[in-house]
């Protein structure tokens, strides 16, 4: 792993050197997670650096670890409970770093449209909850309990085909952008996703046009992604002659047709890895990723396609991770109840069967 320049700041380092210093004492018995999306100096502390799925199963399988720390936002420590071994316990250096498009879905909502889509929908296999990772896990449990599963924005075409083996309809929550680039991708017409706005009885629809929709598009988006426009992209052209664009799938579908390429952290990471010494990447996606992949590959030209930095990753620092290892196992632990950790594990188990 690169070293961290932001490590140069004494503050930091000083944090950076402590944090080591409680890991090497508590050894296997801790895993610290870091998401590509964490300040430079949380992704050199930890032990893996990856997505939030990715990361929650490679904690699992630590089979000496019985204190996981995920930097993270909250969400993603909630999943890795989900996975969590027996005896395992998650902790999170920031319980207010959250996720605005994962609580633009409560347990509450979910709830109540799936109750008002069934009572339209009377048929026992017509509409497949499918949730998104970026959701709480009230969300995933009952997504779980309704016969749906959860999906990443690696998988999500994949976890699509199988909701439309299981049922003709598929409510996907929360991200109508992923799951429009999604239907897009597999060649649904457009009347046949419908925006699902969960403030509005039955979404703001009729019935007629429920039951005509193949896909139902939650209404929530991520911030960083919606950001980019396709003026950006115009942009990039003229700036970067020759240049490939890449972005995030949770972007518009407009930004995303005009792109070379569109997948998930771990996908963006792996094209840069394969460009070529010279090349051109621009990127579509939270600047530290982007910054970061700039600093680890000075072979290639990584540029971010415009600057949209997430503030909730941003709220993890070296000082809290530092407290909340110190302070082991009494600070932030991620506590879920049994039938919420059930019903979303099931969720997850039809994930991961889909590999």
């Amino acid at each position: 792993m690169v070293f961290a320049r932001s490590l140069d700041r004494p503050r930091v380092r000083a944090f950076y050197d402590e944090v080591m210093s409680l890991k090497e004492e508590l050894g296997e018995k801790l895993v610290v997670l870091a998401h590509h999306y964490q300040r430079p100096e949380i992704v050199e502390a930890g032990d893996f650096r990856g997505d939030s799925f990715e990361l929650s199963a490679l904690a699992a399988n630590q089979e000496k670890a019985e204190f996981i720390i995920f930097c993270g936002v909250h969400f993603m420590a909630e999943s890795a409970r989900i996975v969590a071994r027996d005896g395992q316990r998650v902790f999170h250096p920031n319980l207010n770093s959250g996720c605005p498009m994962a609580d633009m879905a409560t347990g509450a909502q979910m709830k109540r449209a799936l109750t008002e889509l069934k009572e339209v929908l009377p048929e026992a296999d017509s509409l497949v909850p499918v949730a998104y990772m970026n959701t709480n896990a009230a969300v995933k449990a009952l997504c779980g309990d309704g016969g749906g599963l959860v999906c990443t924005s690696s998988n999500a075409n994949k976890a699509f085909r199988w909701a439309f083996e299981q049922g003709r309809r598929i409510l996907f929550v929360p991200d109508e952008h992923l799951g429009r680039n999604t239907g897009n991708a597999m060649g649904i017409p457009a009347d046949e996703m419908l925006l699902y706005d969960p403030a509005k009885p039955l979404g703001g629809h009729d019935e007629d046009a429920l039951r005509d929709a193949r896909i139902l598009l939650w209404k929530g988006y991520c911030h960083v992604h919606t950001w980019y426009r396709p003026e950006h992209i115009a942009e990039a052209r003229v700036d970067y002659p020759g240049c490939r664009i890449v972005v995030h799938p949770e972007c518009d579908e407009n930004v995303v047709g005009l792109s070379d390429a569109v997948g998930s952290t771990s996908y963006i990471v792996r094209y840069v890895q394969k460009a070529a010494p010279g090349d051109t990447i621009v990127i579509g996606t939270e600047v530290n990723l982007t910054s970061r992949l700039a600093y680890e590959y000075p072979e290639i030209n990584v540029v971010p396609l415009s600057r949209s930095l997430c503030p909730n990753m941003f709220r993890i620092s070296m000082e809290k991770l530092r407290d909340t290892i110190h302070a082991l196992p009494n600070m932030n632990e991620i506590i879920l109840e049994e039938d919420v950790i059930s019903g979303a594990r099931l969720a997850m188990d039809r994930m991961l069967a889909l590999a």
